[in-house]
């Protein structure tokens, strides 16, 4: 079971998702520049919306180099020695292959995506063999030997029971946002987790052009004889309607979540929620750009997945009787009419739209509430995986 979601978004001037220059991205579609938040940029602002909002705190993961100190930390809270439990953690994860940090022993060497349950086991495996671990970790090599040696000693006497039972637990801990969004370990291969959801960049509907905002700022304690402003600056932005484009595979998402229904179709409400609500932070304390979708187009299908992108080759033009945003969701609906009659529509449909367009082709799918389009589409979803 497929679901996606389509959503036209008008951003007021901002600079939600930065380059490295600090300029708003941008990328050119159909011949013509355009304005874009790449869909790294989304999905970190809804694994933030995951955080805050989802029930289920204990489903989620962390994305760190820091698991020695937060696995650390839980070895501390039952007692242990907050130096030996450092090394412990360190030779438990060497102990696997994970490699840490040639600078900081304290950190991985790359950025691991672990569950919070897998987090817990792992720690819960420290504990149940603490002495056998501190008989090999760091600290127990003989004196004299360097940071580097001691990291090698540590690696490869992990007790093979014990490295079994690391492995047997990085399995993923039912964790939501990893089910969704998927991990690569490196060192790992057969821990990585394909992503059961695929997010596409955001683009501007129309072609934009950048801008620069110029700005002062006056010190409060100059005297009161001294003209000028203290420091100049300037901030390129750009306003642009957005279409975005997102799915996700249910039944992969279901095994992932190693078939817990219940999880599953939480997750699932939730994705649908943090794409709609869920904004980039980039900037925001500058242009406070808090504005939600004018139009949510939320499909479910067997199989099969179609962004409408290229309804937007073209780019939308506003004009005395249509604004930006009504022409852009006229510009999706008619495209998707098209793709629907050429190809066959036997789809499900829920719509929601506050744009001044009159929706036609989807009339019959509108919805008045975002509430009622999300109940609406998660009912369909698990009633066809029933």
């Amino acid at each position: 079971m497929i679901l996606e979601l389509h959503l036209i978004q008008n951003f007021a001037p901002s600079n939600l998702n930065r380059s490295d220059t600090g300029s708003p991205k941008d990328c050119t579609f159909g011949g013509f520049r355009r304005a874009r938040i790449s869909s790294q940029c989304f999905k970190r602002a809804m694994r933030e919306y995951f955080r805050t909002n989802f029930a289920s705190q204990a489903n989620l993961a962390e994305r760190s180099t820091r698991l020695v100190e937060e696995i650390g930390k839980q070895l501390v809270a039952n007692g242990k020695d907050e130096t030996e439990a450092k090394g412990i953690v360190e030779t438990a994860l060497s102990g696997v292959g994970l490699k840490m940090s040639a600078k900081d022993a304290t950190k991985t060497q790359y950025l691991l995506f672990l569950g919070r349950e897998e987090i817990k086991a792992v720690a819960d495996v420290c504990l149940e063999n603490y002495d056998a671990l501190l008989a090999v970790a760091p600290q127990t090599v003989e004196e004299g030997a360097t940071a580097k040696q001691a990291k090698k000693a540590a690696k490869g006497a992990v007790p093979p029971e014990i490295s079994k039972a690391l492995q047997k637990v990085l399995d993923g801990g039912k964790a939501s946002d990893l089910a969704l969004f998927g991990r690569m370990l490196a060192d790992l291969p057969d821990k990585n987790r394909d992503a059961s959801s695929q997010v596409a960049h955001a683009i501007s509907t129309h072609k934009v052009g950048m801008e620069f905002d110029f700005f002062t700022a006056v010190d409060d304690l100059k005297p009161e004889d001294t003209s000028g402003s203290d420091h100049l600056g300037t901030v390129e932005f750009n306003s642009a309607c957005f279409y975005r484009y997102l799915n996700v595979d249910v039944t992969e998402l279901q095994k992932n979540l190693q078939g817990d229904e219940d999880l599953t179709k939480a997750t699932v409400e939730a994705f649908i929620k943090s794409a709609i609500e869920a904004i980039p932070t980039g900037k925001q304390n500058s242009f406070a750009t808090h504005e939600k979708p004018n139009f949510v187009l939320a499909v479910v299908r067997e199989t099969g997945m179609c962004s409408l992108a290229n309804a937007f080759v073209k780019p939308a033009r506003a004009s005395e009787k249509t604004d930006l945003v009504a022409a852009s969701v006229e510009a999706l609906e008619n495209h998707w009419q098209k793709i629907a009659e050429g190809y066959g529509d036997d789809s499900f449909k829920k719509s929601f739209n506050i744009s001044n367009h009159d929706l036609t082709y989807l009339s019959d799918s509108r919805e008045t509430k975002i509430a009622d389009l999300i109940s609406g589409t998660i009912t369909k979803i698990f009633a066809q995986e029933a």
